[in-house]
Parts: structure tokens; C-alpha cells; sequence
């Protein structure tokens, strides 16, 4: 049975061999081609990471979740006309900042634990909406490279049988080279696809957080100058205890005869 040290060895004893012919690629579709049928799925897959790459990049801009001014606005709306201004103002501009603001505003004359309760999952919904498809890019960056070394070891094995069925294999070396040539074609797709998925998802992921972040900062500033207050407000104050009572009743006490 030939094998590759057989090979090699052969075309050091077969000086008469013909040299092997160079594989080139034209182009991008030729390169595509001579990846096989591998190529479809990590064609697929590349178009998808670019689909969810772009939107998501659009719609997690700063201006897309905190429209510029809308902080300033809100105050302004709030300290005019109070939270039904304020609450018109959201909807009139409507952002994931806003629809945070509005679960608090129309909750503001609840009891604090419930209103921060429904801010909190007002916020977790439009966390969950920014994320939202940043899932497939991770999947992508993942699977991308193995599914071209799957696309690899089928290309070697299709090589090796080549070599194997030819009968006058021996020397010529470029039989199994070319194979294996066509059969990287994958692996290096998969990586050309996995590796800047990879890196929009980590960059989208902190773009997100940062304007996690940011809402968080505004709607705690807005529970502690709004919300606190008018709990405060809303709490009824014990009536203090009159000091001319307690000491008429003290007296009084000392006076009554021991039993």
C-alpha cells in the first residue's frame, strides 16, 4: 500500500517525473469553488453574521436608545407640568429609555418597592430587546471554524482516496497536494468568517452595556429627586406626644398613695 513517505520518497527517485502544475485561483468565486461544498454553509453563515452585524449596530446607537436632549427634556416636562407632561413627553418620543421612564412614571403614586419593581422589569425588557439576534453571532464564531475543519477532513479524505485508487500514484506527489489544498480552502474560510463575528459581538455586547449603564444612572437620579419625594410626602407623620400631658400625669402619679 502507498503511502505519503512512499510518495515522497518516489519523487526523489523519479527525476524524469513531470513537474506538478501550481493550483491557482483567479478569484474570490474560484477560491469559493475550489473550497467544495463546505463553502455553502460558511457562505451562509457569513451573510447572516453581516445581517445581524449591521442591524444591530444601527438600532443599539446611542441616539437609537437615549435620543440627544431627551434627559433635559424629561426634566423639563417634569418640573412644568408634572408626571402626566412627563409621561406625554416619553410617549412623543419613543426610545428604550423612554418606555423605562414611563413604566416609572405611570407608576409614580405607588409604594417605592413597587415602583423600582416595575422599572427594574421595564428595564430587563428593553435589555433583553437590545440583545436581541446577538446570539447568532456568537453561535457564528463558534461554529463557523468547525464547520471548516469538518470541510478539511473531508477534503484529506477525498485526497488520500485519490492517491490511493491512482494506479501510477507513485511520484507524483502533486495529486495528494492538490487535495489537501483545496481542502485548507475551508478552514481558512471558517476562520475569515468566525473571527470578526467574534469581535462584533464583543463590540456590540459593551456597546450595549454602556447604555445599560447609562439609563441606569438616569432613572436612579430620577426615583431619588421625584420618587423619594413624594413617598416622603405620602407617608403620614406620627403627631408628636405633648410634653404639658406627660408632666401633669407624672405628678399625679407621685402622688398616689402607696398600697
Amino acid at each position: 500500500m502507498i503511502n505519503a513517505l512512499d510518495m515522497l520518497i518516489g519523487v526523489a527517485a523519479a527525476p524524469g517525473a513531470p513537474p506538478p502544475e501550481a493550483v491557482q485561483v483567479a478569484s474570490v468565486w474560484d477560491f469559493v469553488l475550489k473550497g467544495g461544498w463546505m463553502m455553502v454553509p460558511i457562505g451562509v453563515f457569513s451573510l447572516v453574521a453581516i445581517a445581524v452585524a449591521a442591524e444591530r449596530a444601527i438600532s443599539t446607537r446611542r441616539r437609537a436608545i437615549i435620543p440627544p436632549g431627551f434627559a433635559a427634556g424629561l426634566k423639563k416636562r417634569m418640573a412644568e407640568g408634572g408626571a402626566d407632561a412627563a409621561l406625554a413627553f416619553c410617549k412623543k418620543h419613543p426610545s428604550p429609555v423612554a418606555r423605562v421612564f414611563a413604566a416609572g412614571l405611570k407608576r409614580l403614586a405607588l409604594p417605592l418597592e413597587t415602583l423600582e419593581r416595575h422599572i427594574a422589569e421595564a428595564g430587563e425588557r428593553e435589555v433583553v430587546t437590545l440583545r436581541k439576534n446577538m446570539r447568532a453571532l456568537s453561535i457564528i464564531a463558534a461554529v463557523a471554524p468547525l464547520m471548516g475543519l469538518l470541510g478539511t477532513i473531508f477534503g484529506m479524505i477525498g485526497a488520500f482516496q485519490t492517491v490511493a485508487v491512482t494506479g501510477d500514484a507513485l511520484g507524483r506527489t502533486e495529486l495528494l497536494a492538490s487535495g489537501i489544498y483545496e481542502a485548507l480552502i475551508t478552514t481558512a474560510a471558517g476562520l475569515i468568517v468566525a473571527i470578526p463575528s467574534l469581535l462584533l459581538y464583543h463590540w456590540l455586547s459593551a456597546r450595549i452595556d454602556r447604555a445599560v449603564h447609562e439609563m441606569d444612572l438616569l432613572t436612579l437620579e430620577f426615583v431619588e429627586k421625584h420618587a423619594l419625594p413624594a413617598v416622603a410626602a405620602a407617608t403620614p407623620r406620627r403627631p408628636a406626644p405633648d410634653p404639658g400631658n406627660g408632666a401633669a400625669t407624672e405628678p399625679a402619679r407621685a402622688l398616689e398613695p402607696a398600697e
